[in-house]
């Protein structure tokens, strides 16, 4: 059994530091797509294609440290926070939001990502009535 939870704190520790390494790397990529967009003519403006490139690529950033958060939580407390979990999971819906071209989606479809954000907003306003009920 305590082999089972050396091996257990030795991958949880290992996708810390792969985690780190991605939030990292994502976060150069950024700067360095911001950079890229600022200097390309016309200076300093920003085409839409360009802002939606910008806008995902730092909900993506933001959506690794929500991640990289519910592991370093999982490495001290061994439990997953479900909190911690919704908002990842609705900054990933924001972040697809965002970029979505709508002219090229079914409108089914389109209701499908309404009901995903309707529940997790929801289930999120349920849990912190829960939490404040505590």
């Amino acid at each position: 059994m305590i082999y089972l939870e050396k091996l257990e704190r030795a991958i949880v520790l290992s996708l810390l530091i792969m985690m780190i390494a991605v939030v990292l790397l994502s976060t150069v990529e950024l700067g360095w797509l911001i950079i890229k967009n600022i200097i390309t003519p016309p200076v300093f403006l920003l085409e839409i294609d360009e802002l939606l490139d910008v806008f995902g690529m730092f909900l993506l950033v933001l959506i690794g440290l929500e991640l990289l958060e519910t592991v370093k939580m999982y490495l001290t407390k061994k439990t997953v926070h479900v909190e911690v979990v919704f908002m990842v999971a609705m900054i990933a819906i924001a972040r697809k939001v965002i970029i979505l071209d709508v002219k090229e989606l079914s409108s089914l479809t389109l209701m499908g990502i309404g009901v995903i954000i309707i529940s997790l907003s929801a289930g999120y306003y349920l849990l912190t009535i829960k939490q404040n009920e505590k």
